[in-house]
């Protein structure tokens, strides 16, 4: 018996799909009490949101419709015995989540990774505001769809338009953004997809923090090297004009430091004072990825 809000919804044998009392099948579906207004009890109505499912005892088949689908069996090692010999699952706490346990599933990220020719990872692009981040993302990501190459760009002003909406650009809350866009990307390279996250992430410790997260070489830092200047005549939000007259406190590169990567995958900077295009730069890129093995399973 489960309860959906203040309902409970039973899952009750049915004979109606000819199963009879077998002791080798279970067919369920599942009511829901039903009341008026009043709260008088009308009976129960059956639920039409669930498919009928059979589930074989002692069988590694299962039945959705008729249609058979292999499981293969899963070697839990989450599984532990407790004082009376019966296998429990090994319950885990991860910061203030507790009792929580990691469930595996059959398709893993390799197979995803197969289905897709290529494999998961993480590109993040770091830079001063105006440098070119999300400009590249763009581009990358379009060069890469051009290859038949699944990607996704978090970038840095996108997700903080839902997901990171109620953080502000404190230090300990821009931590928190980066925390959080670091842990999304890391479910995107395990869906096997090339994740772009392009923030400016000022703080190296936080960057660091979302490479540990990953596999070695699931993390690939793309620093964009350009000189204050430069971001600054571009200006393309007029944010460094608002800083530079005070309104805007606490701003990357004017009042609030920018920590170049030490040891960035690749780091892209003007040349003899010209700055590469978008598309050159998204080459650059693409020639790492292709070298690397990022684009065949």
């Amino acid at each position: 018996m489960i309860s959906a809000g203040k309902r409970q919804l039973i899952c009750c044998p049915s004979p109606e799909f000819g199963l009879g009392d077998s002791a080798s099948s279970t067919l369920g579906f599942l009511k829901l009490p039903v009341s008026d207004r009043s709260g008088k009890s009308l009976g129960l109505a059956r639920s039409g949101f669930f498919a009928p499912v059979k589930a074989m005892k002692n069988s590694k088949t299962s039945y959705v419709n008729n249609k058979a689908d292999f499981v293969p069996e899963l070697h839990d090692s989450s599984l532990i015995n407790d004082y009376d010999g019966k296998s429990i699952r090994q319950m885990s706490t991860i910061g203030n989540s507790t009792n929580i346990v990691w469930h595996k599933c059959s398709v893993e990220k390799i197979d995803r990774q197969e289905l897709l020719q290529q494999k998961g990872s993480v590109i993040w692009i770091t830079g001063l505001s105006g440098s070119g981040k999300s400009t590249l993302a763009c581009a990358l990501s379009r060069c890469l769809h051009s290859r038949g190459k699944l990607t996704y760009i978090l970038d840095g002003d996108n997700v903080r338009h839902g997901l990171n909406r109620d953080l502000s650009f404190k230090a300990e809350d821009r931590a928190e953004n980066i925390r959080r866009t670091g842990e999304v990307a890391k479910l995107f390279a395990d869906a096997g997809v090339i994740c772009i996250a392009s923030l400016i992430s000022p703080y190296r410790r936080d960057r660091d923090a979302c490479r540990a997260l990953l596999p070695d070489g699931e993390f690939i830092e793309v620093f964009m090297d350009m000189p204050l200047p430069v971001c600054e005549a571009r200006d393309p939000k007029g944010l460094y004009k608002l800083a530079r007259a005070g309104k805007i406190k606490g701003f990357t590169g004017i009042d609030d430091p920018y920590e170049p990567p030490f040891n960035a995958e690749i780091v892209l900077q003007p040349k003899g004072g010209v700055c590469s295009s978008p598309r050159d730069m998204a080459e650059t890129v693409m020639s790492y990825l292709e070298e690397e093995g990022y684009l065949s399973a």
